[in-house]
């Protein structure tokens, strides 16, 4: 018997948060956040993280458990959900994966294996001062060479990930796109169901611009300068969070805080793009659409509760 997983994502500012919470409750879950800022504590404002109020009782893991100056990325990831997840199903509880971050969700519902992925240290410094001396475009044009669909996929702003995918190419031979292209086709080990939850863009573009005006009242800025005061570097993890790179850059006097601003709700909606872009590459994934459901929080639910049911899952 598989055991029951559900996976409720969809692009940055769609209202997962709140379409979540009513689903847990109804299919006696607990949510673990696949989001790769919320992990983090003291990054509240710019992570949209989900606050206690909000939870409504609900246990939410993988919410505030490192420190902004530690290490996070997908095999961590899939480590800790898990380990989170264990825990969950000891308890005769259904686990609810909630996130936009689709590479973390595959990683888990696939049991993706990154054990031949552990990296060479020396290349990855020598990629490093590359980056630093030559610029990420000239890392992300090698990447191009040996693997134009990862290039394709990887932002080259994303130095970590470019490096990664050289380095697995360096040490495989084999292109890091190939091999998560067979890692995604294995079967699922869970009986799962994978929501995606969608709007029109131009309703979702208009959220993101008020989500970010609202952030910058509610103290991102100074969210931003307390991580910089206490040390946190800019090539840190935490801080290639959007908004949190864009704020940094202005606090040190790269360009005017409007220009942030601006930037932050271009990449913003770019990022949504992307992320639209990788759940329509995925299988099993079942569309849930607001303006079909009429904006309506219980129509969702009951689409979601439908659909589970039928499934078996509940």
């Amino acid at each position: 018997m598989k055991k029951p997983l559900i996976i409720l994502t969809g692009p940055t500012a769609v209202g997962k948060t709140a379409a979540s919470i009513g689903l847990a409750k109804a299919v006696n879950g607990e949510i673990i956040s696949a989001d790769s800022m919320q992990v983090y504590r003291t990054m509240d404002i710019g992570s949209a993280k989900i606050t206690r109020e909000e939870m409504d009782g609900v246990p939410h893991h993988l919410v505030d458990v490192l420190d902004p100056e530690e290490e996070f990325n997908v095999v961590r990831f899939q480590q800790m959900a898990k380990k989170a997840m264990e825990g969950i199903y000891d308890r005769g509880k259904i686990p609810v994966i909630v996130g936009g971050t689709g590479f973390y969700i595959q990683a888990v519902l696939y049991d993706i294996d990154f054990t031949e992925n552990d990296g060479n240290p020396a290349y990855r410094i020598e990629l490093e001062q590359i980056a630093a001396e030559k610029g990420p475009e000239y890392l992300h044009e090698e990447l191009k060479k040996i693997d134009p669909k990862s290039a394709e996929d990887i932002h080259a702003h994303n130095v970590k990930k470019v490096i990664r995918a050289l380095e697995f190419y360096r040490q495989t031979g084999q292109q890091i796109s190939e091999h998560n292209a067979k890692e995604r086709e294995k079967v699922a080990p869970y009986h799962s169901a994978y929501f995606v939850l969608t709007d029109e863009r131009t309703a979702l573009y208009d959220r993101i611009d008020r989500r970010v005006d609202l952030m910058m009242k509610q103290g991102l800025l100074d969210e931003v300068r307390m991580l910089k005061d206490r040390g946190v570097k800019r090539e840190s993890t935490a801080m290639q969070g959007l908004g949190y790179k864009e704020l940094l850059a202005y606090l040190d006097g790269e360009y005017p805080l409007e220009e942030a601003v601006r930037i932050i709700k271009r990449d913003t909606r770019h990022f949504a793009k992307r992320q639209l872009t990788w759940f329509r590459r995925e299988r099993d994934v079942i569309w849930i659409d607001k303006k079909a459901a009429g904006y309506n929080e219980q129509n969702i639910l009951d689409q979601m509760l439908g659909i589970l049911r039928d499934k078996g899952i509940i």
